[in-house]
């Protein structure tokens, strides 16, 4: 039974609902017909968010704070925000059947100062030390989120209502719009090609019920559902042979699994390094296993570096040089793969060893430049770099910047991958930044007409990483201060 209650303002007309059935009683909600939204947003450009992680919720914050130009819906399968640094103890699936997205382990801690991993318009609080724990990073992007009132803009599907067609709220109004929650799953999406203009058609369904489908239409789609979900499984010969635990970083949770067993870590990049001096504490051996010039840096007792595996037996792990090691754990920090299952083949994104295409800036869709993927880039200061990407493609969505034609990024893409391989990466490091990354940050920068970033966040970025090289098991109990925009110093605690 619906009751008129009355009018908010010129769009919008409030009813009582009372409820029938299985929802007798629930008398505290209020339908919202939307009666005439398309006539008041026909002007602007609607814009879906996919994923509310760091990335999400910084297109949100900046897409959100331009109403007069862009609509915006964010789509969230988790029931919280944050991403990857949602810790949890799941491994593989969670309970409702979906991959587990989270990478954290138990004793995370950023393998980058605060100081240069905050969003440009919004500092971690002081009293945090630098290098601190993934439950800390959460805190703030929930924080963040709060900050700018993103969250009723993610949107769940609730069933009773959903047979009306409608929305529907607390009895205050407030922020609490239960149309505007989490655990909506993004299905597909695919592009409907007009006479003067592609748009998305979208389709998604409730994480509990996934019967429950709905589809809409948007101008244009930003994609920030991450690239830490799917894990890298290297071939290598005779794994299927080899008779102990496989684990890949993405299932790590804590070291005491591994307690009294003798590790190989396949892998030393950052996540290497960190996971193998994690687990240090409570394995008896651990290898550092990999095909890089050997690091440096002191590592704990137990900890040795080899070369890369030739074959694996049942219990053995013979290596390049074909040293033979009695292994209990084969610990694969070998990254993960990019993966956006929810994209038609129309949309005509390729993935090829790790090379995403054709992604002019390693961002906006050549062909479909309405489409864009934010922190497609890896080795990266991410959150600062998240929020250069996205006021790039906003730039590019409101007019203010017009975009190369499609023969020319198409052209800019096959030069950048040239300069890449001439540099000496591997194909499968297309995207890879490092060193690479102020150049590019400074580039969207200017082609966009934005606020750069502050050169300080490069400064304490390269010195972290030099100091890092020499003290990979100690370089995280420093801390630092930035004085302006140009310089840093180390502080006591």
């Amino acid at each position: 039974t619906v009751y008129w209650s009355n009018t908010l303002d010129a769009s919008t007309t409030y009813f009582r609902f009372e409820g029938e059935g299985q929802d007798a009683g629930r008398t505290s909600y209020y339908v919202h017909f939307l009666m005439t939204e398309e006539d008041m947003s026909s002007q602007l450009c609607k814009v879906a968010v996919i994923g509310a992680g760091a990335a999400g919720l910084c297109a949100l914050r900046h897409l959100t704070s331009r109403q007069k130009e862009f609509q915006t819906v964010c789509f969230e399968q988790n029931s919280s925000v944050g991403g990857t640094w949602i810790y949890t103890e799941q491994k593989n699936v969670d309970s409702h059947g979906l991959p587990i997205h989270s990478s954290m382990y138990k004793n995370l801690r950023t393998n980058l100062p605060k100081e240069v991993m905050a969003f440009p318009d919004y500092p971690f609080s002081t009293y945090l030390k630098s290098f601190i724990r993934h439950e800390e990073v959460l805190d703030y992007l929930e924080g963040y989120a709060s900050h700018y009132d993103l969250l009723k803009y993610i949107k769940e599907i609730l069933p009773f209502l959903k047979k009306l067609q409608v929305r529907y709220c607390y009895d205050d109004f407030g922020s609490e719009d239960l149309d505007n929650l989490f655990e909506t799953s993004v299905q597909r999406l695919h592009p409907i090609s007009g006479e003067n203009k592609t748009t998305w058609e979208l389709t998604y369904n409730e994480v509990k019920n996934k019967s429950l489908t709905s589809m809409e239409n948007f101008d244009a789609v930003i994609v920030c559902n991450g690239h830490y979900t799917l894990p890298l499984i290297p071939k290598i010969q005779g794994i299927e042979d080899f008779k102990g635990d496989i684990v890949h970083s993405h299932s790590y949770r804590h070291p005491e699994d591994f307690s009294g067993k003798v590790v190989l870590c396949l892998g030393a990049a950052a996540s290497g390094q960190d996971i193998s001096i994690d687990v240090a504490a409570c394995a008896k051996q651990v290898y550092l296993c990999h095909r890089n010039k050997a690091l440096e840096t002191v590592l704990p007792q137990n900890v040795s570096q080899t070369p890369g595996i030739k074959y694996l037996t049942a219990n053995q792990a013979v290596l390049e040089n074909n040293e033979v090691l009695n292994i209990d754990v084969l610990l694969l920090c070998t990254g993960y793969r990019y993966y956006f299952p929810f994209l038609t083949e129309a949309c005509k994104l390729h993935i090829e060893d790790e090379r995403v295409t054709p992604l002019y800036k390693h961002l906006i869709h050549a062909e479909y430049p309405t489409l864009s993927f934010i922190g497609i880039p890896k080795t990266i200061c991410p959150f600062p770099l998240f929020d250069i990407q996205i006021r790039f493609v906003l730039s590019a969505l409101s007019g203010k910047m017009k975009l190369p034609t499609k023969e020319e990024m198409e052209n800019d893409i096959k030069l950048d991958f040239e300069k890449r391989l001439n540099l000496g990466f591997p194909h499968r490091k297309a995207h890879h930044m490092g060193s690479l990354q102020w150049a590019y940050n400074d580039d969207l920068a200017e082609m966009s007409g934005e606020k750069p970033m502050p050169r300080v966040v490069q400064k304490l970025y390269d010195e972290v990483h030099r100091y890092r090289v020499l003290n990979v098991v100690t370089y995280k109990s420093l801390n630092y201060k930035l004085l302006d925009s140009e310089n840093f110093t180390a502080v006591e605690t």
